[in-house]
């Protein structure tokens, strides 16, 4: 019997314990959790400003959760490159999750795949969002 893939996307550059349930969650969706990492120049994009980790530093501090079965970095030029090439059952989208949501559903009928698009719940967002903690940092300072 296949395992089935369930896959997530983001930077990850502060993981904290919203994402750790966020990974928590998706993982219950079947029996390998991908995560895929942003490449830090897509990162530098979205963002506006570099990440804090580079996308090698991030992946390693991924690999170290036991939750998570592989790390990928996504493709440096088409976003949608991992979704055709691993084939994941399941994709769980962060509860705010908006870059790279747009045109998941129709690459996924192209890719002609089956996988699943869920949208993750939140976990104390007024606690655990980077937003949210990059801000009390810089508060800090």
């Amino acid at each position: 019997m296949e395992k089935r893939i369930v896959m997530v996307f983001g930077t990850f550059d502060i993981v904290h314990l919203g994402h750790i349930a966020f990974f928590h969650e998706a993982k219950k969706y079947g029996d390998e959790l991908v995560v895929v990492v942003a490449r830090d120049k897509r990162t530098s994009g979205i963002k506006g400003v570099p990440p804090m980790f580079s996308e090698k530093e991030r992946m390693a501090f991924l690999e170290e959760l036991s939750v998570i079965d592989r790390v990928v970095l996504g493709d440096r030029t088409d976003v949608y490159k991992v979704i055709k090439n691993l084939k994941p059952d399941t994709i769980v989208l962060g509860y705010d999750q908006e870059i790279f949501t747009e045109g998941l559903e129709s690459k996924i009928k192209e890719f002609t795949l089956d996988t699943v698009v869920i949208r993750g719940k939140p976990y104390k967002a007024d606690l655990y969002k980077t937003k949210i903690i990059k801000q009390k940092l810089t508060n800090m300072l």
